[in-house]
């Protein structure tokens, strides 16, 4: 008998706090971009910045640029007021394309992991209560991730943190699909459950929200994770039900 309930779970602000794993392979990264940058770490001081400045990374190689612009001297203000064009600005000026960012950011990562996994996994520790969660989740309702982040690193995560999970239920960046895509298929694969998204970006409940394919999915806004007060006050004003983390453990599944 199939659950009435199909999860389809964001991961990083919604089941892993990786900000400082984040904004450290960011800083790796640009070191092999902007020679002014020599250390093989970042200052504290700067990576808790970047913490502030988080809710706007939507996909790693982002973090790349937003350590860089940070580096550089720019207010976190300024920072969260323009980031898609100072972004691009910089994208110009080293004359790199997106995908070979994409493919510097997983490489990166994948050296790290390599060199040091007890390391990498502790940057990447999941929130409180989580792990638990899911183990319970596992034995009543059928779980999904979607997440833009590259599939081997959710996985080595979560097998570190001794949740088992198939290949198949995890969608990420190596799929080249867009969540409201992912979201349309699992619809199309369960058309008899009703789909609850979490997800911590509002941007990204606001673009399911206005596809008109996916009416259906009930839309969780994940509060603890990498969200604005703005957001969370906008998020208020739409259907769209913001949850807390303690709701989230002791609610859900």
């Amino acid at each position: 008998m199939e659950q009435s309930v199909i999860y389809a779970l964001d991961f990083d602000g919604v089941i892993c706090d990786s900000a400082v794993e984040t904004g450290m392979t960011g800083w790796k990264a640009a070191t092999r971009l902007w020679n002014d940058m020599g250390e093989p770490s970042p200052p504290w001081a700067l990576i808790d910045k970047f913490r502030l400045i988080r809710p706007l990374i939507e996909t790693g190689y982002e973090s790349i640029l937003a350590i860089r612009l940070l580096h550089e001297g720019r207010a976190v203000e300024s920072i969260l007021s323009g980031f898609s064009e100072q972004k691009q600005a910089l994208i110009d000026e080293i004359g790199i394309s997106v995908p070979s960012l994409k493919k510097l950011f997983g490489d990166i990562r994948d050296v790290w992991i390599h060199d040091s996994l007890a390391e990498w996994v502790e940057m990447n520790p999941l929130f409180p209560g989580v792990a638990d969660k899911l183990r319970v989740l596992t034995t009543r309702e059928l779980w999904y991730i979607v997440t833009t982040k590259q599939e081997r690193f959710v996985e080595q995560i979560l097998s570190a943190n001794g949740i088992d999970i198939p290949a198949e239920r995890i969608f990420g960046l190596d799929r080249n699909m867009s969540k409201e895509v992912v979201l349309i298929d699992l619809l199309d694969a369960h058309p008899r459950q009703t789909i609850h998204f979490v997800e911590d970006r509002l941007p990204t409940l606001l673009n399911v929200l206005n596809n008109n394919r996916l009416q259906n999915v009930k839309l969780l806004f994940a509060s603890w994770g990498y969200n604005t007060s703005q957001d969370k006050r906008e998020a208020q004003s739409h259907p769209i039900e913001t949850i807390d983390l303690v709701s989230f453990l002791s609610e859900f599944g």
